[in-house]
Parts: C-alpha cells; structure tokens; sequence
C-alpha cells in the first residue's frame, strides 16, 4: 500500500472550468512535492468533470449528483484525504510556489494542532487583501494587513487544518450549506484552545467572488448578491448563537437580531426594494427558529469542549462595527 501523502489539498469546484487549471497548477508547482490533490465537483453543468478527469488524471475527483455547497463538498474531502495535514483551497485561488512548505514549516514548528493561513493577494491587481483577519462585535471580518497580529480568523479560501484536529472539531456543519463555515471552525479551534494563524510570508492569489458572486469592491462601492448576503447574516448568527460564551451570547445575539432587524429595515426603505428584509433579514429569524436543534447540539458540544476564557475569546475583537466604517468608507453596498 502507497506510504500516505503529507498533505491533502481539497478544492471545492462548482462552475470553474476556466479557473481550475490555474488553480491546480500552482499546487503541482509547490516546491513540497509530499501531496495529494483532490476535487469535488458539486454537480457543475460546464463540463468541468469531464475536463478535470481528461487534463488532470492524477486529481482524485469527486463528482456530487446534486449540489451540496461548500461545506458539504469539504467533508467529503475531507473524509477521503489520506494527508496528516489539509489545505482547503478555493478553484478561484492559486498559491503561490513556496506556500505549503512554508505552512508545513510552521505546522511543525507550532508542534501542536492549530489551523494556519497567508496573506491573500487580489489576483488581478496584486494587492495585498489580507493577512487573516480580526472581528467586531457582530462577527463582521475585519482585514488585518499587519503580520504577527492576533487574529480571529482565516478564510476558507486557503485554510489549512491538522486533520486530526478537523476530526476532532467534526468539518463544517452541513446545514451552513457555504459562507461562514471558515469562522465557525475558526472560533471552535480558538474555544477549544487551538491556534488559528496567519502567516506574514509567502501567499496566495484570490479571484474573491469568482466562484461565489458578490464579497469585493468594484469602482469603490461594495458588491454582493441577495443569496450571498442572506447565507452571511444567517451563518453568522448561527456561529454567534453555537460561540459566544455565557453570558455574551444571551446579551449579544438579541442585539444582533435587532439591528438586523432595523438594518433590513432601513435599506428596504432607502432602496425601495422589499427584497431586502423577505430574501436576507427575515430568513435569519426563520433559520433560527427552524435550525434551533443544530444549533444547540453545536452549542453545547462546542461549549463542553471550551478551554479558552471568554475574555481571551474576544482578545481577536475590534470594537467598533465593522458594518458602520464600511459604509462610512463606501456608502450602500450594490447588491444585485
């Protein structure tokens, strides 16, 4: 039997027949040859399986009959990897050449299961977009752009994760379906005492929003989707309701839901568009409600497993609402 890889790279593909070749490229170009490359194709209709199976033959390819999103493509990733260590890499992402010798470095130099990521570069201008990031209150991302600061943080883009200690937090929860599962396992590995880094060196390039629509700026203003949206505040909430400690959690979460609420609110006001509050702000009280025996169970097994006091937990914190400078910043985000 083949000795087992160092390292799984896991890339959840929907729809990117044009981005994938890149993308597996620069993980072939890795100067950390010790590796497995694996794609699940999550029912795409370009053809991409057929693509993947012709131009990359040594790619373990997973092909869904139905699209399951992100989370669930990662669990089967996952579960199939035979790597000590994962990398969860987007299609619309390439790393750069000493990327997973550098993560591999400081994986053993930490000696100790944690979850690690790099600075992350737009992939058409070469600006540099983050080096993980912090949170406010309401669980918003902050980019951090200064190396060796406390984060909270990292995106699922490019996220790598001792596989022991994924088996240990149990991957993403299936129900998130995509967006936010990189900050639910991000604070179950900080609650459970694990690091959660960002390197300063080495990188990866980013097409942010190629595979999923919205989440970037574009001449200035801030651009999303409805569905993007929606799946963010519900997600976020959810993880408010499974990591908050007692008794943030019962002071914060019925905040959160109000200024929801009132943010929903006042944008179907000043868009003249219904759709604001019934396809993004109404839903997430409705998840609640109907998710509310997920939540819990993740709640309590999150919290039964703690090992980090809350002041510390909110160490990675900026205060000030992150939504408020934004607008600030850029004005009413575009969503279409």
């Amino acid at each position: 039997m083949p000795r087992p890889p160092l390292v799984s790279v896991c890339i959840a593909h929907y729809h990117g027949i044009d981005l994938i070749d890149a993308c597996i490229a620069s993980v072939r170009a890795q100067t950390l040859a010790d590796v497995e490359i694996i794609v699940h194709d999550d029912a795409s209709t370009d053809a991409s399986a057929a693509h993947i199976r012709t131009h990359h033959p040594d790619v373990r390819l997973i092909e869904s009959a139905e699209n399951v999103g992100f989370c669930i493509a990662n669990n089967r990733m996952a579960a199939a990897a035979r790597g000590r260590y994962l990398l969860l890499l987007n299609n619309d992402a390439t790393l750069l050449p000493d990327a997973l010798e550098t993560l591999r470095a400081e994986a053993e130099r930490l000696a100790r299961p944690a979850i690690l990521s790099l600075p992350q570069y737009d992939a058409d201008s070469g600006e540099l977009l983050d080096i993980g990031a912090r949170l406010d209150p309401f669980l918003n991302p902050a980019p951090n752009r200064a190396a060796g600061a406390e984060i909270g943080m990292v995106a699922g883009a490019c996220l790598w994760i001792d596989k022991a200690l994924w088996d240990e937090l149990g991957g993403f929860p299936a129900w998130f379906g995509s967006i936010g599962e990189d900050l639910y396992l991000c604070c179950r590995a900080r609650l459970a005492g694990h690091p959660v880094r960002a390197l300063g060196v080495s990188g990866y390039r980013h097409r942010v929003g190629q595979s999923f629509g919205g989440g970037k700026l574009a001449d200035g203003r801030l651009r999303s989707t409805f569905r993007r949206r929606a799946l963010s505040e519900r997600n976020k909430t959810f993880v408010m309701a499974i990591a908050y400690p007692a008794p943030f959690m019962q002071l914060m979460l019925p905040l959160h839901l109000l200024l929801l609420l009132l943010e929903g609110v006042a944008l179907s006001l000043l868009k003249r568009n219904g759709r604001y509050l019934r396809e993004i702000y109404f839903p997430v009280f409705a998840a609640l409600v109907l998710r509310r025996g997920e939540w819990r169970a993740a709640r309590r097994a999150t919290q039964a497993r703690r090992r980090l006091a809350g002041v510390d937990f909110f160490a990675v914190f900026d205060w000030a609402p992150y939504k408020l400078k934004m607008l600030v910043k850029h004005g009413l985000p575009r969503v279409g």
